[in-house]
């Protein structure tokens, strides 16, 4: 693996993390911040996930399950 790809998701990561901290005190409405902190969240789950758990490499089963949990996660969360 390319260390500079490491590098670059380790520092897209502590963005999305300040975009976060930065979204929580914002003026947005409780509901409108709640789904882009979700979003962010998601983001670096996947970036995780995918980088540094190698998830990339594995079977396509696992890679689907992955993006299926991820979606009906966030997808139960905005409905209730």
């Amino acid at each position: 693996m390319n260390k500079d790809l490491f590098l670059i998701i380790w520092v897209l990561l502590i963005l999305l993390t300040i975009t976060t901290a930065l979204v929580s005190g914002s003026a947005l409405s409780t509901t409108q911040a709640a789904i882009l902190i979700l979003g962010l969240s998601i983001v670096k789950f996947l970036c995780v996930s995918f980088y540094f758990m190698e998830l990339k490499n594995a079977h396509v089963f696992w890679k689907a399950s992955i993006l299926f949990y991820v979606l009906l996660f966030f997808i139960i969360t905005i409905s209730l």
